[in-house]
Formats: structure tokens, sequence, C-alpha cells
């Protein structure tokens, strides 16, 4: 399934194919011949071993890689290699206006980033895996932060970026353990909680953190006006509401 924002007309969904293959179809709202006819799209697997297929190549992406495909990619596959072990697929899209290649991308491939300390709960690893960095997009950014066991913050202090909107997947929540997310305007700070493999949507006027009750890894996604990492308005804890 696959949902469709207006938030920079972002799209965030999965697929998890088990003994049959899943096509790729377009949807009403994209009014195209195919998926990515003008879209490009990015996944990360959070499952078992997966294979995709396009009309012209086969990818085979393990737990934890991720897999961009290109703008004008056709008859796009899901398969699991196992069904015993399905693939979870994780899937973020945004338009696109220049077809790139469709490329693999491995943990050891990604731009890796540790920051965070112990003592302030947010030693964590970011892996950035579709950025600018280490293969060209037209506006998708994808990647994964691993939290470090005894931390449980992410994104703090937190930020809002005015270019980009951002999707954040939790994953890796132990049973009966939870993350509570926060979003909003930094002025008027709002709560959910979220469970194991769920996934919130972020505007660019809103921050998002979040604190657990564990330590958990979380996928993030972008899309905006301009793929610089780093364009950030940073606000501390102490100016929060």
């Amino acid at each position: 399934s696959i949902v469709y924002t207006l938030y920079d007309r972002y799209m965030v969904g999965g697929a998890m194919p088990v003994k049959k293959a899943l096509l790729l179809e377009t949807a009403d709202d994209l009014k195209s011949d195919y998926f990515l006819e003008r879209r490009e799209m990015g996944m990360i697997n959070v499952g078992g071993p997966a294979v995709i297929e396009t009309a012209d190549k086969v990818f085979r992406i393990g737990h934890k890689e991720a897999l961009y495909l290109g703008k004008e990619t056709k008859n796009v596959v899901f398969k699991s290699a196992d069904p015993k072990k399905p693939a979870k697929l994780y899937i973020n899209s945004a338009p696109a206006h220049h077809k790139y290649p469709s490329r693999k991308v491995t943990l050891k491939e990604a731009d890796v980033v540790v920051t965070g300390t112990p003592e302030a709960s947010n030693h964590r690893t970011i892996n950035k895996l579709l950025v600018n960095s280490v293969l060209p997009t037209c506006q998708l950014q994808m990647g994964m932060t691993e939290l470090k066991p005894g931390s449980v913050w992410n994104t703090m202090p937190v930020h809002t970026h005015n270019r980009r909107m951002e999707a954040y997947f939790y994953f890796e929540v132990p049973e009966k353990q939870g993350i509570c997310h926060f979003m909003g305007s930094p002025d008027e700070t709002r709560h959910i909680w979220m469970k194991n493999e769920q996934a919130v949507l972020s505007p660019s006027w809103s921050i998002h953190s979040a604190s657990g009750t564990s330590n958990y890894t979380f996928i993030w996604g972008m899309a905006g006006e301009n793929l610089d990492y780093g364009d950030m308005d940073v606000r501390y804890p102490d100016t929060l509401k």
C-alpha cells in the first residue's frame, strides 16, 4: 500500500511480497501510464532478502540495503527471495524531472556519521544511503539512523527545514515498547505515540524528533527545494513550547 500526500507530493508506503510477486501499478492520483513515468523512488529493506525486477534489470536487496529507481523505470516487480523470511520494503517516492540511473546502495557504501553522546542519551549512527554524496537524485533523499543501546533521543536539538518535508519510519522497536514522536510548530509542539513499523509525516514547518522507551532504528526520507542535508533551522530545547 502507498499514501499520496500534498507535502511536496511525496508518497510513503510499503511492499511485503510473500509467495506471490507484487507488481508496482500506477495510482489514479498520478494520472500517469505507469508509476514512475514522472517520479523517482527509493526503498530500504527492513525484512528478509528481496528481489526487485524492472524492465531491464534485476536487483537483490538485503536487510538494511537501499535501492534507488530513477524516472521512467518500467515494469517494477517486488519479490521475496525466501517466502519464509519475506522482504519488507519501506518505500518513498517524489516527482522527478530528470532520469538518473537506478542503483543499489549497501551500508558499506553509505555516507556514515556517528553523532551524539551517551550522556545526552542520543548516541547514534546516521547512514546516509540515498543522498547526493552517494548518488544523484532529483529531490529524494533517504537514510537510516540507528540508536546505540542506552540512547533514546533522535534529532535533538530539533530543527525544521522550510525547504523540505520529511517522513520517519520507526522499526526495531522492542515488544511492548514505544516511541513518543514530537511534531508541530516549535512554539506549539504536539506528540504522537508510535509503534513498531509505523511511519509519520512531517510538513516543512514542523519539528520532527522523538524519544523512545528503548533504543530503536528509524528511516528518514525527504524531498523539496534542495538536496542540502545540512539545511536546517535549529531550535534548542530551552526554546521549545
